[in-house]
């Protein structure tokens, strides 16, 4: 029977993901910050002080990194900043360290990133082939893909998920985007061109379940729809979607002074990102039309 290791576990995608695999009958267990297991199904590590139960992690057969600290929560400050690359690179280097010390190494290793690679790009069509941006988001990206990748050398097919805006009912971005809205304060952001590159949760649990069983699939992949969006648009079909108005508009400008940073990566950035690579291996999405996902997360239709 199949095991699978997951760090970030109890998060937006790795509940769902854990949920999925196990209704297949795989075996799941979850990578825990903590100094021992407390269950069977637990294995420990404290990746600030390089610590990690080797022992505990023999003989899975994927293991899917997910981790990383909330951008979303708080302004980037100094310190906040190293938070969030520490968060990142450093447990990434943690464990693949510990991969590589494995006597049976599992047969692929699966670690998040985000469509953030880019930068903001504008009307620019990206590609997994597509260089990375240079500001904080776009840099701290790179070096996390790039201690991903390392696993390679320790011949472990390695996956690297690009992530877009993951859209749940139950929790991520949506339901902050939702709250101003139902109170009639639905607003496009900035000009309203940035592209947004989404993409549903059950789609993307699929596409890792994908990367785990599918032998050829390595490398870095968008994991968004085919269907991006500019962010006036996706105002739009939201406040439809609701029955609510959405004629007002967010300047720039006091987005920048409320959140420094974080307004420009996260909320004023444009990212067309193409799943080319999904495409070209038939990947058969669950949803594609946002409009569709909209009503049938918040139960509209």
């Amino acid at each position: 029977m199949p095991r699978v290791l997951i760090s970030g576990g109890t998060g937006l995608i790795g509940s769902a993901l854990t949920a999925a695999l196990r209704a297949d009958g795989v075996i799941v267990n979850h990578l825990v910050r903590r100094k021992e297991a407390t269950s069977p199904n637990e294995v420990a590590w404290t990746p600030t002080s390089a610590i990690v139960d080797t022992a505990a992690m023999e003989g899975y057969d994927a293991v899917v990194h997910l981790g990383g600290a909330n951008l979303a929560q708080g302004r980037w400050t100094k310190s906040r900043r190293q938070i969030l690359r520490n968060s990142r690179v450093d447990t990434t280097r943690v464990l693949v360290d510990a991969l590589a010390r494995l006597q049976k190494k599992p047969s692929v290793f699966i670690c998040a990133s985000g469509v953030g690679y880019y930068g903001s790009r504008g009307d620019e069509i990206l590609t997994e082939g597509s260089g990375n941006g240079s500001d904080f988001l776009g840099m701290t990206c790179r070096a996390w893909e790039a201690e991903a990748t390392r696993a390679n050398s320790n011949g472990i097919r390695t996956v690297i998920a690009r992530f877009g805006v993951i859209l749940a009912a139950h929790g991520g971005a949506l339901p902050a985007m939702v709250a101003p809205f139902k109170l009639g304060l639905g607003a496009r952001l900035g000009s309203g061109k940035q592209w947004m590159s989404w993409i549903t949760l059950p789609d993307v649990v699929a596409i890792l379940c994908c990367a785990i069983e599918v032998p050829t699939w390595s490398g870095a992949y968008n994991v968004v729809a085919p269907s991006p969006i500019q962010n006036a648009e996706f105002t739009r079909v939201l406040a439809k979607v609701l029955h609510r108005p959405a004629i007002l508009a967010v300047p720039a400008i006091p987005l920048r002074l409320a959140l420094g940073e974080m307004a420009d990566s996260l909320l004023l950035a444009s990212q067309r990102a193409e799943p080319a690579k999904l495409q070209a291996a038939s990947y058969r999405y669950h949803q594609e039309n946002l409009e569709a996902a909209l009503h049938d997360m918040l139960g509209k239709r």
